[in-house]
């Protein structure tokens, strides 16, 4: 009995993770992982933490469009053009700035 629950359990943990990685369950999640969090995580020189609703708020007032635009362009002397992800396209970055929106509601 003890062997068969072993087997089972087994044949469960490997079903589980397929052998695939787990997708990133936004579509900004990587670049934020990737690029954004080693500032937006901690503050480091004056960017927003993700999950800090005031501090976003008033750059989420002036817009997505904006918003991004500042993104792509950087914000002196802090954040360089595209942050650290110089190539990222537009969309990557929409979708990062997005995910860091969503979590800081």
């Amino acid at each position: 009995m003890r062997g068969s629950a072993l087997a089972l359990a087994g044949i469960l943990a490997a079903g589980c993770g397929g052998g695939e990685s787990a997708e990133p369950a936004h579509a900004g999640e990587q670049v934020y992982t990737r690029f954004c969090f080693s500032c937006h995580a901690a503050g480091i020189a004056g960017a927003p933490r993700v999950g800090d609703a005031d501090a976003w708020a008033p750059r989420v007032a002036k817009g997505h469009e904006a918003l991004l635009r500042s993104t792509v362009e950087g914000i002196p002397p802090g954040m360089p053009p595209k942050g650290l992800c110089s190539q990222c396209g537009d969309d990557e970055l929409a979708a990062a700035l997005d995910y860091m929106i969503e979590r800081s509601r």
